[in-house]
């Protein structure tokens, strides 16, 4: 049974169930010329999920030598949170690289689930509000730059659509010496529009 596999809504009241065992072929990237945000943009697809922290670094884009690569991560990351949330912290963590997150930062990760564990798996193509946020198989996330992406020498800023919200979030990572793109800040656990089985007006 998938990771997404879990996520059921509350209106439903069903037991979340267990993350898929086997782990596959990893993550294939294919990037498709310009994106919606005026440049390039890379389409990554998760053709397994890890089920450990050691899954999740033995990922080939786990290598996070180029900035979507993180981005993309950083999603897939959050999405444990709900049902592990030692795990999903773990992952961020190596995300971090040589700056792991912070007390605060830590709180204002559990501040942001409270109201709901949707927001992090509707950055995957197919999920709308309309089905709970479920995402379309093979997961896929697609990441895009914009004009102003690299302004800053050794950062990047990028771009994620959620299936919830008018515009796209943005992920900030910076390159460290060893020539990785760690996650600097994040700006996708925000609010978005709630799905249509918890919310009263739809």
């Amino acid at each position: 049974m998938a990771l997404f596999d879990m996520f059921k809504s509350k209106a439903e009241n069903a037991v979340k169930k267990a993350v898929n065992s086997a782990v596959s072929e990893g993550i294939d990237k294919v990037s498709s010329g310009i994106g919606n945000m005026g440049n390039k943009k890379e389409k990554i697809i998760f053709s397994s999920l890890p089920t450990s922290l050691e899954e999740f670094k033995a990922l080939p884009q786990a290598a996070m030598s180029t900035p979507f690569e993180t981005a993309a991560m950083t999603v897939l990351a959050f999405c444990y949170y709900p049902q592990n949330k030692e795990l999903s912290l773990q992952m961020v963590d190596f995300l971090k690289g040589p700056r792991p997150l912070s007390g605060v930062e830590k709180s204002f990760i559990a501040d942001r689930f409270r109201d709901g564990d949707y927001v992090p798996r509707s950055y995957f193509e197919g999920s709308t509000p309309q089905n709970d946020y479920t995402p379309s198989e093979p997961y896929t996330i697609v990441v895009s730059e914009s004009p102003y992406s690299y302004q800053n020498e050794n950062y990047a800023t990028l771009y994620i659509t959620s299936g919830g919200a008018d515009s796209p979030r943005s992920v900030q990572m910076r390159k460290a010496k060893d020539g990785k793109w760690y996650l600097w800040e994040q700006f996708i656990l925000v609010g978005i529009r709630q799905p249509d089985s918890v919310d009263p007006w739809a």
